[in-house]
């Protein structure tokens, strides 16, 4: 008479076969279908190991630069009389600084536009810093756009 633990073996390892035969035939099918696109010229890895080359040759000559610009002060709604001040300073590189400073008043404007929403008392909170960089710099990409832009640094902040 078969015990049954002999049978939960035979059915454990014959399921387990499948499965290494399963991945092994994928393992084949991916390798396969890299060598023919390869073959038929949809992609190099030549080309692929030029461009990292080549990109870390552009990061070598990257210079960046940073454009002031003027300070920001508004004043907060609410029935206190606050005030936020601000000295931003833009990053970008030599290429696109005159971009940047042509730019500067719809900088300014969005901005300002969005200091001007805020509430008052989240300035309270920890971390209101970062949220405002992350969506000030949110703003200078919609204005600078992507390769004009490189981060935002924000120099001073003071609540009066």
């Amino acid at each position: 008479m078969a015990d049954v633990t002999d049978i939960v073996e035979e059915k454990e390892t014959g399921a387990g076969l499948r499965r290494m035969l399963l991945l092994a035939g994928l393992l084949v099918g991916a390798a396969a279908g890299g060598f023919a696109s390869t073959y038929l010229g949809f992609w190099s890895p030549a080309d692929i190991i030029a461009a990292g080359e080549e990109k870390s040759a552009e990061e070598g000559g990257y210079a960046e630069e940073f454009v002031d610009l003027p300070q920001i002060v508004l004043t907060l709604s609410g029935s206190e009389m606050r005030m936020i001040v601000m000295t931003i300073k833009v990053e970008t590189d030599s290429t696109h600084r005159a971009e940047v400073e042509h730019l500067t008043p719809r900088l300014l404007d969005s901005f300002n536009s969005f200091l001007s929403d805020v509430d008052p008392s989240a300035f309270e909170r920890r971390g209101i810093l970062d949220i405002i960089r992350n969506e000030l710099a949110t703003r200078a990409v919609y204005v600078l756009g992507k390769s004009a832009f490189t981060d935002l640094l924000i120099t001073e902040f003071r609540i009066q």
